[in-house]
């Protein structure tokens, strides 16, 4: 593999507040070699002179729907699954320009979407998939419309639907099945809903999930495959009963309250706000197809978001950094960075999508930082995201270069 020598720097380590003027980052073999104030030389590498732009770690979104390519879910559920496939291609790559060198999905993407990645098929970021994300009849990943009946139609747990993100399982014995099974086709991670939800046509966002039963046997079969479970969930009720049942991230949390979020802190339990996606639906929801069931329910969750981050704050809950955007709206990825920044500081929002996203993930020392032995995943910025956050906005026109484990995945330092 190509190596890459970076000189004169001004290198954001996101444990700090301040650029550190400067730098040398030599590259070697997908992983950073070495970090110096001194020159570096190296007879082999690709040298790049920076002349002061930032180099910052590649960004880490904790929260996407990779194959999300529309905002009607449940009409996306009976899409043809080359086509859902195909559309979810240059949402992978946008995510990539953009900076986001690692993505967690939150129900959706598999292990056929990691191998595209992984062997050039398809450029895109480092994926860790939660498969299709697991819910109670009726609950936030129950796509049906309202109907006397349970059609015999309806797609079930063992259907090969790529439009569906999630899947229908009830009872103890049901919910181990459907959260062995994906982890056998490759999961990372497993995702339960455990409130209604905005998306869904049926379930209100105070609705609860799974009962304490079903929660309990679905982290049982998450730590017994070494890894942990993921909740949607908006109100401080069904925050708090997952919380205790042993769930390690919660989406969303709009609705938390004070005496929920010590909760949270005391357990060692993260949460991803995903605000973006609230101002997209409520802004351009209608227009691309949104059930009208959904639009009614946004003001429910918008209105709190901001507040929610204070409480959160207050209480010492470690945040990551999500977005939710579905479909056209995905465009809008980096402009969670604005409302983080207007309520915590440009600082708080960077280390959220830096050393959070890469705790949250289980691999501090290599995602989220550019230190000797860190997988060579970085970005080039044109200004400084300490004191300019909305550098790192947009489709990446001030980011002229992305690197994902070594290899330089966009360039336009030379233009």
């Amino acid at each position: 593999m190509e190596s890459t020598l970076f000189k004169n720097a001004a290198l954001l380590d996101p444990h700090k507040d301040e650029l550190l003027e400067t730098r040398d980052v030599l590259v070697e073999n997908g992983l950073v070699k070495e970090v110096s104030d001194r020159p570096l030389q190296s007879a082999s590498a690709r040298t790049i002179d920076l002349k002061g732009k930032t180099l910052m770690p590649g960004l880490i979104d904790l929260h996407v729907h990779v194959i999300a390519v529309q905002l009607n879910l449940a009409q996306q559920v009976h899409m043809p699954n080359v086509l859902v496939t195909l559309r979810s291609v240059p949402l992978m790559k946008g995510m990539l320009r953009r900076g986001f060198t690692t993505v967690r999905d939150a129900g959706g993407a598999n292990a056929p979407h990691k191998q595209a990645v992984e062997s050039g098929l398809a450029a895109g970021p480092r994926l860790f998939v939660a498969g299709r994300a697991l819910s109670p009849t009726g609950g936030h990943g129950d796509m049906r419309s309202r109907s006397d009946y349970i059609g015999a139609s309806a797609p079930c747990g063992c259907c090969v639907r790529v439009g569906a993100l999630s899947r229908v399982a009830d009872g103890v014995d049901e919910v181990r099945r459907a959260a062995r099974e994906e982890l056998q086709m490759g999961a990372d991670h497993l995702k339960i809903m455990a409130s209604g939800g905005v998306a869904s046509p049926t379930d209100p966002v105070g609705a609860y999930g799974f009962a304490e039963d079903e929660v309990r046997a679905i982290v049982d079969e998450a730590r017994a495959r070494h890894t942990y479970v993921m909740a949607h969930a908006y109100t401080a009720d069904a925050i708090a009963r997952v919380v205790r049942w042993g769930v390690r991230t919660i989406e969303h949390g709009n609705l938390i309250d004070a005496p929920t979020a010590k909760l949270m802190a005391e357990t060692g339990t993260y949460v991803v706000p995903t605000l973006v996606t609230y101002e997209a639906l409520a802004s351009e929801g209608a227009q691309y197809g949104l059930a009208e069931e959904s639009v009614a329910k946004i003001e429910d969750v918008r209105d709190a978001g901001k507040r929610s981050l204070e409480i959160f704050r207050d209480a010492g809950v470690k945040m990551g950094f999500g977005t939710d955007l579905l479909g056209p709206s995905q465009r809008l990825q980096s402009d969670e960075f604005l409302i983080r920044a207007d309520v915590l500081g440009a600082a708080a929002a960077i280390r959220s999508a830096t050393l959070v996203g890469a705790e949250v993930l289980g691999m501090p020392e290599k995602l989220g930082c550019i230190a000797p032995g860190a997988w060579a995943d970085m970005i080039v910025v044109d200004g400084n995201p300490f004191k300019d956050i909305a550098c790192l906005t947009g489709q990446g026109e001030r980011i002229p270069l992305v690197m994902k484990g070594g290899k330089i995945e966009f360039d336009e330092l030379a233009r």
